[in-house]
């Protein structure tokens, strides 16, 4: 059975990371951007603090065990020093943050970053990135070398798996971050993780069975079934393609006995997955449920539920109205063979440059305005456009600025970063009188 609702108090209780620590996360990142911009040795140079890794795509996931930690990626763009070598910004990164007294017991340094720890809880990782001959690079302390990537076209790429998966991707891997961590039975780096399942989505899946990512417990089955037959090709550890078409086999960061032992596990967690899944029998499929999770996977007790709602409704008084497309008389029949797809894109404002917003894992700061367009849509013409904003958080309860309403526009949108928290815009493309496809791009503003 699908167990909905465990599957979403699991998530909420046991893996995904507690919104104090995502809060704390944003602040320290705040902190050491504002250090970072306004230092004399940057000031000059410095172009923006641009989130990576499973910081910008979502996939952080609470420590398992008290001994474990955390940890952020984050990406110092620069424009090139021309009196600097490669080795040079690792190490001058370092001295910077040495020679300030609340950082200088916190910093550490690798081959390719400066780290902050804070207090056992998690770190934030701090590597430059330069542009530099129409190409993006990393730098290399003890090679002295500038290393060819694109962190933003992978998140863009994972972007796009979450969209087609109706934004049940991430919390995929999340959940097998969590299995990761819980058994202890397979290691695998997050990055080679994400990109090996993110290659188990496509729209071919849709064509075949459009109902198969409509909820977390059947986006999960459809994707393990996928990568076990993935799996079972290789015996010998395949070429793993850097999505950010860099032409960086990331297998060669892992070994065969680690992708033998990660090619089994696969296997016997993706027979467990489908076991559990279409267990019709509630009890039965739970103990199933729970052999792969474990005794935390269960449904969040009614009673606490009510309390919380009431305690919530008792706090501050807000307008729902928040609306469906289906509100304004419109039916809802999608057709996997439409597709639409909006990007949004970041103003530019003093001081920091434009950008597209799926780039830096939908995270923008306050102050600022996106420009949504629609860059992709498969509906022949005629057809109309719908837009719809949801805020979501404290700030925009506390300005009763929840909004919601589908309104009627045209190809672009565009709206201001006022309240803090992870909102969205979604775009519906109806015609002849049905909704056929829609979009959606979360909004996280810090």
């Amino acid at each position: 059975m699908k167990l909905i609702e465990y599957f979403k108090n699991f998530l909420d209780r046991s893996v995904n990371l507690n919104s104090s620590r995502i809060t704390l996360l944003d602040e320290r990142t705040t902190a050491i951007t504002n250090f970072l911009k306004e230092s004399d040795l940057l000031k000059d140079n410095f172009v923006d603090i641009i989130p990576q890794g499973s910081y910008a795509h979502k996939t952080i996931i609470k420590p398992v065990r008290s001994t474990d930690e955390f940890d952020a990626d984050v990406l110092l763009e620069l424009e090139e020093f021309e009196d600097w070598e490669a080795c040079d910004y690792v190490e001058k990164l370092y001295e910077l943050f040495r020679s300030r007294a609340i950082y200088r017991e916190k910093v550490g340094r690798k081959t390719r970053c400066v780290t902050i720890d804070y207090a056992n809880d998690f770190h934030i990782d701090i590597v430059p990135y330069l542009k530099r001959h129409g190409s993006n690079y990393v730098t290399n302390r003890r090679d002295n070398s500038y290393e060819l990537t694109d962190p933003e076209k992978f998140t863009e790429w994972l972007d796009e798996k979450n969209r087609v998966t109706k934004h049940h991707f991430v919390k995929v891997i999340r959940l097998l971050k969590y299995l990761r961590d819980y058994k202890r039975t397979f290691a695998i780096k997050s990055i080679i993780l994400s990109t090996i399942v993110g290659e188990q989505v496509n729209d071919v899946a849709l064509l075949e069975n459009p109902n198969c990512y409509d909820d977390i417990p059947t986006t999960l089955y459809t994707i393990m079934k996928k990568l076990k037959a993935y799996v079972q090709q290789y015996q010998i550890m395949p070429t793993i393609n850097d999505p950010g078409q860099t032409g960086e086999n990331f297998g060669d960061r892992w070994h065969q006995d680690g992708w033998a032992n990660f090619r089994n596990k696969m296997i016997f967690y993706a027979d467990k997955v489908v076991e559990a899944y279409e267990e019709s029998d509630k009890e039965k499929s739970l103990t199933k449920w729970r052999e792969i999770f474990g005794e935390d996977f269960k449904k969040a007790e009614a009673v606490n539920e009510q309390r919380s709602e009431a305690s919530n409704t008792a706090l501050v008084r807000f307008d729902q109205t928040e609306q469906q497309i289906t509100d304004l008389g419109i039916p809802v029949n999608m057709n996997p063979v439409y597709q639409v797809r909006m990007i949004g894109r970041v103003t530019k404002k003093t001081g920091f440059r434009e950008y597209d917003l799926n780039t830096q894992g939908n995270k923008v700061s306050t102050g600022r305005y996106i420009n949504f367009r629609i860059s992709r849509c498969t509906v022949p013409q005629p057809y109309q456009v719908y837009w719809k904003t949801l805020n979501r958080g404290n700030e925009a309860i506390n300005h009763n600025c929840v909004r919601g309403q589908v309104v009627s526009g045209g190809e672009t949108h565009q709206e201001p970063t006022s309240f803090r928290g992870n909102h969205y815009v979604e775009c519906f493309i109806v015609k002849d009188g049905i909704c056929v496809a829609k979009d959606r791009q979360s909004v996280i503003i810090i």
